[in-house]
């Protein structure tokens, strides 16, 4: 094998199937069919895409094209804004792709093209890991939308669900991330093929790891005849569709910047107060690292991170990134991610240079740069991260798997279905950790099969 490393990926697979055996809630229970064919339809998917020089190109092209598509909300911005709106990059650059995106989502299902292609791929994976049609449209559905609408579509049948489809709703709802924010990490400059392809992978991993996790006991009421019942909603026409999606975006806007605020201000908060604990004993740069939430992360995930297929060198910081994604959000673990990765351009670029030299920190695990009239001891430190470890990273931090999303999944599906309450508050911690590792499992199968720069438009050439 030219990769021995990615072998570890493989490894990371048997003991994140074997963990969750043996924590199963009924382990005698369990139908392999879903988890075996689950992992198979990643594996496939996964393999096109990372080995195959049609999959490169074709999700290269999706990737490129949703990247111009996505720089039409500059109009809107530009109008509003102003010509410096880019001053501000996050609130007057991202998050108008998101009302852009919202706009056309709604759109798209005014005119049904939506619900076509979410029965479709729902109808693949009931056909092949025979999961039932609600929890499969639902994560389908969990591809394009977010973990509220999703369950939407399948409202009328919440109530009569077994625990399993339950558990496996909130799994897909956690494992996947709405098209709309998924945009807006394109935007940071997280490659948009790997995003694409990671959000897709994901359902079927959620789908298995859910019934590995929850296995079915009981019948299900659902049937394929009812979910087929899929309507276009209350708009009379184009125009209210697009309103509307723009008029449902405000509530997702609002979300995602007092979020961010939030967690960024408290996040800095409890690094100061950490800092200051370990300075008291010794742990203060530049001989020591200093003491901080990430650093903790750091050593405690470590193990996840390596299993994945991780380079060591990469560990800590991927390590870092999926604390950040579990006890914060993902948004600031991509928006870590994107500048860890523009940073290794900096590297490089620097680094081919003549009379430029780049020194490694062991210490901070970054490089300073330096040249003939700049000392590398002055310059700034560059964390960055290797080829390998951001591809990991990109399938491990996608999905809505953290500590803030369960209050979000408790609020919409109790309001869904409010004599499902208390069945949903006790699977719900359990869902999202399935969450968690259904986005693992699909980054040690990029892991086990990613090779850098394998697949290149030098190799590969061009659509």
């Amino acid at each position: 094998m030219n990769a021995p490393q990615n072998l570890v990926s493989l490894i990371g697979m048997a003991v994140y199937i074997g963990l969750f055996y043996i924590f199963s809630k009924h382990p005698a229970k369990v139908n392999w069919r879903p988890v075996i064919l689950g992992l198979l339809l990643q594996f496939i998917f996964a393999y096109l895409i990372l080995r195959t020089c049609v999959g490169y190109l074709v999700f290269k092209w999706m990737g490129d094209r949703m990247q111009e598509f996505l720089k039409h909300s500059d109009a809107g911005a530009i109008m509003v804004f102003g010509e410096n709106y880019t001053d501000h990059f996050f609130a007057f650059k991202v998050l108008p792709v998101v009302i852009f995106f919202s706009t056309v989502i709604g759109m798209l299902y005014y005119l049904g093209v939506m619900q076509i292609v979410i029965q479709k791929v729902a109808w693949l994976m009931q056909v092949t890991m025979g999961t039932t049609a609600g929890e499969s449209l639902s994560a389908a559905g969990n591809i394009f939308v977010g973990q509220t609408e999703a369950p939407l579509m399948i409202k009328p049948l919440l109530t009569d669900m077994t625990k399993s489809e339950l558990h496996a709703v909130m799994t897909g709802g956690f494992a996947t991330i709405a098209g709309s924010v998924l945009a807006t990490y394109i935007l940071f400059g997280v490659p948009a093929n790997h995003l694409l392809s990671a959000s897709v992978m994901s359902a079927p991993a959620a789908l298995a790891m859910s019934k590995l996790f929850y296995p079915e006991t009981k019948k299900s009421k659902t049937t394929t005849k009812e979910v087929a019942k899929m309507g276009k909603g209350p708009d009379i026409n184009l125009v209210q569709a697009a309103s509307s999606g723009a008029s449902a975006s405000i509530k997702l806007v609002a979300n995602i910047a007092a979020n961010l605020i939030a967690f960024l201000a408290l996040l800095e908060f409890i690094n100061q107060t950490l800092r200051w604990f370990g300075a008291q004993v010794g742990l203060k740069g530049p001989d020591r690292p200093e003491l901080t939430f990430e650093l903790i992360c750091s050593y405690l995930l470590w193990p996840f991170a390596w299993i994945m297929g991780t380079p060591a060198v990469d560990c800590k910081r991927v390590a870092e990134l999926i604390g950040i994604k579990t006890f914060a959000n993902e948004f600031l673990a991509y928006e870590r991610l994107s500048n860890l990765i523009k940073n290794r351009a900096i590297v490089q670029s620097w680094e081919a240079t003549d009379n430029n030299t780049v020194l490694y920190n062991s210490i901070q695990n970054c490089f300073f740069l330096g040249n003939s009239t700049v000392s590398v001891v002055e310059s700034e430190c560059f964390p960055i991260i290797s080829a390998r470890g951001e591809t990991i990273a990109v399938y491990a931090l996608c999905g809505f798997a953290n500590l803030g999303s369960i209050g979000i999944m408790l609020g919409g599906l109790g309001a869904m279905a409010p004599s499902r309450k208390k069945d949903i508050a006790a699977i719900v911690v359990r869902a999202m950790i399935a969450g968690n590792v259904a986005c693992f499992m699909t980054a040690c199968i990029a892991g086990l099969l990613s090779i850098p720069g394998a697949l290149n438009p030098e190799t590969c050439g061009t659509l």
